[in-house]
C-alpha cells in the first residue's frame, strides 16, 4: 500500500509539473498579443483601446464617425513600426538562439560572424559615398558578405570546427571595423551623423516598404530554422556524438549559418545594429525552460517579438524625445551579459 500510494504521489507531481511548465509556455507564446495591445495605445498621440478597435472597425468599411488623422496614426505609423519591432525581436532571438545551438556556448550572438560589421559598412558606404545604392540593399548584401567570408575561411578540408568560425568572425568584423572607419573619416559631417545614428538602432525610420522588402527573407529563415529546430539538439551535443547518429553535423551547420545569417541580415538592414537581443532573450528562455530547442526556437520568436516591442515603446516614450532602441537594448543587456560570464564555467555550455 505504501508504495503503491508513493508511486501516485510521484506521478501526481509529475503531472502538475508538466501542466504547470506547459502553462507558462501558452503564455510565453501568447505575449506578443498584449504587447502589442499595449504599443499601439502608446506614444505621443496616445490612444484608447476602444479607439483602436474603433479605427480597426472602421477600417473594415464600419465607418465610426472618428477623425482621418486617427487613422494616419494608427495605421502609417503606429502599425508599421510595431510589426516591425516585432518582426526584429523575432528575428534577432531566433538567430541568436540558432548560433548558440552551432556554437555550444550562450554567450554568442547573431553578429558572431561579423554580420554587424559588414551591415555597419554597407550602411555607412551608402549614406557616406555611394549614395544612389539604397541603404537596406547595401547593409543587406554586405552583411551576407562578411558571413559568407567568415564561413568560407573557417572552412579546411569539408570541415568546419566551431573555433576556426569564432576567430574567422573575429578576423572578419576586424577588416570591415577598419573599412567602415576609413569610410567615417572620408565623409561629411552630415553624412557622419546618419551612420553613427543608424549604427545605434532605430525603429522610427519602420514603413509598409520596409517590412515588405525585409519579410520575405526574415520568414524564410525563421522557418528553415524552426522546422529544423530539433536537430540543433544533436549539434549541441558535438560534431563526433552528431555522426554517432547518423547526422552529418557540417551539412546543419551550413543550414542553419545560411537561414541565421539571411533573417538576421534581413533585420539589421531595416533596423540597424541593435545589440544584446540575441544573447540574452535565448539565454533567459533557456534558463526558465530549459535547452531543448524544440521549445526554445518557438518561444524566441514570441518572447523576442514582445521583448523588441516594448523596449522600443520605452525608447519612444520614456523621455520627451526619441531615444535609439540599440542603446536601451545595451543597457539592459550589459548587466545580464556580466552576470552570464559569471554564471558560467569560463563562458562554456553548461
Amino acid at each position: 500500500m505504501k508504495i503503491e500510494y508513493g508511486r501516485r504521489w510521484q506521478i501526481a507531481v509529475h503531472n502538475s509539473s508538466f501542466n504547470y511548465k506547459g502553462m507558462l509556455i501558452g503564455l510565453f507564446l501568447l505575449l506578443p498579443i498584449p504587447a502589442f495591445l499595449i504599443s499601439m495605445m502608446i506614444g505621443t498621440f496616445p490612444l484608447t483601446p476602444g479607439e483602436i478597435v474603433g479605427l480597426m472597425l472602421a477600417r473594415l468599411g464600419m465607418d465610426l464617425g472618428y477623425p482621418s488623422v486617427y487613422e494616419t496614426v494608427i495605421f502609417q505609423v503606429r502599425l508599421p513600426r510595431v510589426l516591425m519591432a516585432m518582426m526584429v525581436g523575432s528575428i534577432l532571438s531566433v538567430s541568436g538562439a540558432a548560433f548558440q545551438g552551432i556554437f555550444r556556448n550562450p554567450l554568442v550572438s547573431p553578429y558572431i560572424l561579423g554580420l554587424s560589421s559588414g551591415a555597419a559598412f554597407g550602411a555607412a558606404l551608402s549614406l557616406g559615398v555611394i549614395h544612389w545604392l539604397p541603404v537596406q540593399i547595401s547593409a543587406f548584401l554586405f552583411s551576407l558578405i562578411a558571413v559568407g567570408a567568415a564561413y568560407f575561411m573557417a572552412t579546411t578540408k569539408g570541415k568546419t570546427p566551431v573555433v576556426s568560425l569564432v576567430l574567422s568572425g573575429v578576423i572578419i568584423s576586424a577588416v570591415f571595423s577598419a573599412l567602415l572607419a576609413i569610410v567615417q573619416i572620408a565623409v561629411d559631417e552630415k553624412s557622419l551623423q546618419s551612420i553613427v545614428f543608424w549604427m545605434m538602432g532605430s525603429m522610427n525610420t519602420a514603413s509598409w516598404s520596409k517590412l515588405e522588402s525585409s519579410l520575405p527573407l526574415a520568414l524564410a529563415g525563421c522557418l528553415g530554422i524552426l522546422i529544423l529546430r530539433w536537430r540543433l539538439n544533436i549539434l549541441a551535443l558535438g560534431d563526433e556524438e552528431a555522426l554517432s547518429v547518423g547526422m552529418n553535423p557540417e551539412k546543419y551547420k551550413a543550414i542553419f549559418v545560411v537561414a541565421a545569417a539571411l533573417a538576421a541580415s534581413s533585420a539589421v538592414a531595416v533596423a540597424g545594429i541593435i545589440g544584446l537581443v540575441g544573447l540574452i532573450v535565448p539565454h533567459m528562455l533557456r534558463m526558465i525552460f530549459g535547452p531543448d530547442h524544440r521549445v526554445l526556437i518557438p518561444l524566441s520568436i514570441t518572447f523576442g517579438a514582445a521583448f523588441m516591442v516594448l523596449v522600443d515603446d520605452l525608447a519612444r516614450a520614456a523621455l520627451g524625445f526619441e531615444i535609439p532602441v540599440g542603446i536601451i537594448t545595451t543597457l539592459i543587456g550589459a548587466p545580464f551579459f556580466a552576470y552570464l560570464l559569471r554564471a558560467t564555467r569560463a563562458g562554456g555550455w553548461e
